[in-house]
């Protein structure tokens, strides 16, 4: 994978080659509402984590994950720098470290 000055940039790089679907943090699991799927954390493993800071604002630091499921399905979660810590459950706190 390559690394990326923007979170655009990645995200239009990953969508277009292998991870083509947006996942959503739910407080045990991820969803995908394209394919309307719930993952649960044993059912996924992160492939690649980037990590991008705001220019102008701290509060601008967001991490895309590059996301496999044990069925094959391949998408990308944004999140803010630790947003997710307080609202997921440990077993998705521990998937996402």
């Amino acid at each position: 994978m390559n690394n990326y000055d923007t979170l655009s940039e990645a995200i239009n790089d990953l969508q277009a080659n292998d991870y083509p679907y947006d996942f959503n943090l739910k407080p045990e699991c991820l969803e995908c509402a394209s394919l309307k799927i719930e993952i649960r954390p044993e059912d996924f493993k992160v492939d690649k984590t980037f990590r991008f800071e705001g220019m102008s604002s701290t509060d601008d630091n967001s991490i895309l994950y590059a996301i496999s499921s044990n069925d094959g399905i391949k998408g990308l979660l944004v999140d803010a720098y630790g947003v997710y810590a307080e609202n997921i459950s440990e077993e998705m706190r521990k998937k996402l470290r």
